[in-house]
């Protein structure tokens, strides 16, 4: 027994190879489940009760040689490839380039109409996304049984009788106008959410930026105005606008507001449907009913409001036809911008 150990010793201390295979094939062969010790260790049962302690400590030193051998070994091995890889490393030639990122169109569009806004003296207010039944509808002029409330298709949160995704930043005004005192210049941007099928023009979700003023003595004119001077500064110093009557609950009057169509410059394209014009907003006069349930004296204030789908605006300007772009983190879509500067 002892002779058997020795010359597993001596064999073991005469072990030079420098692949990891071979130290593997070595490890196996001496420490596996079959191996040398272990065959060792299953005879030293056999051995009397005399030599059990000089034979054991034989045993313990084969072991202990037999690990401290493969682990230099291995230190070896490893230490030789990171030198190899060392050298075979070019210092000289050029590093990986960090590819840099590029803002969404929507944010690109949405920054550059809040910066519109803001050169106009509009501040910006923000508002929660789920919504209580006040803010979103009621407060808006929306009552319980009117039939506008058919116009949003809406996503209500389960178990809360009045809790729903907004439909619009409108929501937005009216808290606007609850905690402030007139004069208000405020823009509404956010993502809304209404429970239609998503197509090529439309999706269940989108963004919003819906514009307030109230003061003394505001009138349609101020607004017409501001809104020719938000179309030229987005579109082009020649853009014309024109506005339709229209209904909204919360104004009174109503319009729809057209640009003329920069990409054919009205002489008729699919984009304008060869009208020479296409819509952008919705706008009008603050309802009176919405400045009182704002707790707001309509026979001292008045006011006009008007709103805007962000992702329309980007696919006019960019000409993109398919909002669903706008949401798949395609990598190649969103490069296309990077050049595009507000």
């Amino acid at each position: 027994m002892k002779d058997r150990i020795k010359d597993a010793l001596e064999k073991v201390k005469s072990f030079k190879e420098s692949s990891s295979e071979k130290i593997e094939e070595f490890r196996i062969e001496y420490l596996g489940q079959k191996g040398v010790v272990k065959s060792l260790f299953a005879d030293f049962k056999t051995v009397s009760n005399q030599e059990k302690k000089e034979v054991g400590q034989l045993l313990n030193t084969l072991k202990n040689e037999i690990q401290d051998r493969i682990d230099t070994l291995k230190a070896k091995v490893s230490s030789d490839d990171s030198s190899s890889d060392n050298d075979s490393l070019d210092l000289t030639l050029p590093g990986n380039k960090f590819t840099l990122g590029s803002r969404h169109p929507i944010s690109l569009v949405r920054n550059e109409i809040e910066d519109i806004f803001a050169r106009m003296g509009f501040s910006i207010s923000e508002g929660p996304e789920v919504e209580d039944d006040w803010h979103n509808f009621t407060a808006l002029n929306f009552p319980e049984d009117h039939p506008a409330r058919d116009m949003q298709d809406t996503f209500f949160v389960e178990g809360y009788d009045d809790k729903s995704l907004r439909t619009h930043t409108s929501s937005v005004q009216i808290r606007v106008m609850e905690n402030e005192k007139p004069p208000l210049r405020s823009i509404s941007p956010g993502r809304v959410y209404r429970n239609e099928a998503i197509s090529a023009r439309a999706h269940c979700f989108f963004h919003q930026i819906e514009g307030l003023y109230i003061d003394k003595q505001v009138t349609f004119k101020d607004l017409k105005y501001t809104l020719m001077q938000f179309a030229q500064q987005l579109f082009g110093t020649n853009t014309k606008i024109r506005l339709r009557p229209s209904y909204f609950p919360f104004t009174e009057p109503s319009a729809e507001m057209d640009i003329s169509c920069f990409i054919c410059n009205q002489e008729g394209c699919n984009i304008c449907k060869y009208t020479g014009w296409v819509e952008i907003l919705g706008c009008g006069m603050v309802d009176p009913n919405v400045l009182i349930n704002s707790k707001i004296d309509p026979n001292e204030y008045s006011g006009y409001a008007f709103g805007m789908g962000i992702e329309r605006i980007t696919m006019l300007k960019f000409q993109i036809n398919d909002i669903r772009l706008f949401y798949e983190n395609d990598k190649y879509f969103t490069n296309q911008f990077k050049s595009y500067i507000v």
